[in-house]
């Protein structure tokens, strides 16, 4: 009697989750360089192959977690209500997520995110990687805010302010500081950035 569907699914959920998980747990107590594919399939107990079955490659391991994200601001411009302009919508949504200390924005100082985001921003290889992930939602963004260069632009420039926005809010958390004593600052900033993207650098 065959494996019913839902059941197969939950399995390759575990599995991936728990090879997932064996990865970064290694990357995060050795370095991302001093750990083989073959360490972290012999941690998870699963062969090889099936490791790369889930992932199909070293840093497809940790930035999983990024891939949930993508496309999250084409989401945001696509779904929102037709009387809010696009930056408004994206800076709400950015607003949001500092609100609920979402790793993503950069603003969360739980130990294991810290570290997380200093391997991915210090490694060559995970940095790389994440630029074609961010290099795809300007894409992504592009298609659903104007037609030709105007969109690129623009998508550029929002990917871009996103990205210096959580880079800026996790160096002063690694710093040393706390998430609630620097969210009162990554709100400001996020409110500048967003006003510039409407209006222009020459906006105060």
């Amino acid at each position: 009697m065959s494996e019913p569907v839902g059941l197969r699914a939950r399995k390759k959920v575990r599995t991936r989750d728990a090879i997932a998980d064996a990865a970064i747990s290694l990357f995060l107590a050795r370095g991302f360089e001093q750990v083989s594919v073959s360490d972290i399939a012999a941690t998870a107990e699963v062969s090889k192959p099936t490791l790369f079955r889930y992932f199909a490659t070293k840093e497809d391991l940790i930035l999983h977690r990024f891939a949930d994200h993508n496309g999250e601001a084409a989401r945001v411009v696509r779904d929102r209500q037709v009387d809010v302009a696009p930056m408004v919508a994206l800076h709400r949504h950015f607003r949001a997520g500092l609100e609920r200390f979402e790793p993503v924005t950069g603003l969360n100082d739980h130990p294991e995110v810290v570290a997380f985001h200093r391997l991915v921003f210090t490694t060559p290889s995970l940095a790389g990687r994440l630029l074609r992930y961010m290099l795809a939602d300007e894409e992504a963004l592009a298609g659903v805010l104007a037609p030709g260069v105007r969109g690129r632009l623009q998508a550029a420039q929002v990917i871009a302010v996103q990205r210096v926005l959580a880079r800026t809010n996790w160096q002063k958390i690694a710093d040393g500081r706390t998430a609630r004593d620097v969210q009162p600052e990554a709100f400001a900033d996020a409110d500048q950035a967003f006003s510039q993207l409407c209006h222009g650098t020459g906006s105060s």
